[in-house]
């Protein structure tokens, strides 16, 4: 079956917010990333591949029902990347558990307020895959997680996760507290992350780029945690501050 124009300019679509939320469908570019989500519990719709790739990768693509061959020129039209791998696929997003604050399973949770930048959410569920986070909280001013960007800084780990978005943070993260749960903010001046023991049961709040954890998450926190300079640069990055603290956080597993 040849894909069509409409075909084409929905799936293109699905790089904008609205479109993905009006169709409950994400655009996921690149081998890592597809094959990940094929693996997941994620349905899939379609997959699209250039001729070339398709060449190059006939065994892993061969059982693939829904798949469909483009041309260079087709696939450019869905891509945002300038030296695409030649893979795409269309999955259908899950649906949020009601309740899910009453339902969180995990010791360990990282919860970002406001984080704007795309690749910034992406790199830091990246990261929280990596440290064995199991589940995230996001506020809903932080960047669409189903952003091609957040997908691609990711690189297939946010089908390794569960992913909740919280409309109303402070009433979420107050409701959590009764359940034995700790929060931990990340600030410039708090205590030094290198001398702190976490709770069994805690929240790591990473904040955005620009202003951190906002005054009324901090006012409700157990503690603020700090990653102490040496140098001069002003600031750490939030993605490169999360690793810090999250290979901290983990570190008596290892132990």
């Amino acid at each position: 079956m040849t894909i069509t124009k409409a075909q084409l300019k929905s799936i293109s679509n699905l790089k904008l917010k609205k479109f993905r939320n009006l169709e409950g469908k994400f655009l996921v570019e690149g081998e890592r990333g597809v094959f990940d989500g094929l693996n997941s519990n994620h349905k899939c719709e379609i997959i699209l591949v250039t001729k070339k790739f398709f060449e190059n990768n006939t065994n892993s693509l061969k059982k693939i029902k829904n798949l469909e061959i483009v041309t260079e020129n087709e696939f450019k039209k869905i891509t945002e990347t300038i030296n695409p791998q030649g893979i795409a696929a269309v999955f259908f997003k899950k649906k949020q558990i009601n309740n899910w604050a009453k339902n969180l399973s995990s010791d360990l949770i990282v919860c970002l307020e406001d984080v704007s930048d795309p690749g910034n959410v992406g790199a830091v569920i990246r990261n929280c895959d990596w440290f064995g986070i199991k589940e995230i909280i996001i506020s809903e001013n932080c960047a669409d997680t189903y952003n091609p960007k957040t997908i691609r800084a990711s690189v297939g780990s946010i089908f390794h996760l569960n992913i909740y978005t919280s409309k109303n943070l402070l009433t979420d993260l107050t409701e959590i507290k009764k359940y034995g749960y700790t929060i931990s903010s990340s600030t410039l001046n708090g205590k030094n992350i290198y001398q702190f023991q976490s709770n069994k049961k805690a929240i790591l709040i990473l904040g955005n780029e620009a202003n951190g954890v906002s005054n009324k998450v901090m006012n409700i926190s157990d503690v603020l945690l700090t990653i102490p300079k040496i140098g001069n640069a002003e600031s750490l990055n939030v993605a490169s501050a999360s690793a810090v603290i999250l290979s901290e956080l983990t570190k008596p597993k290892f132990l």
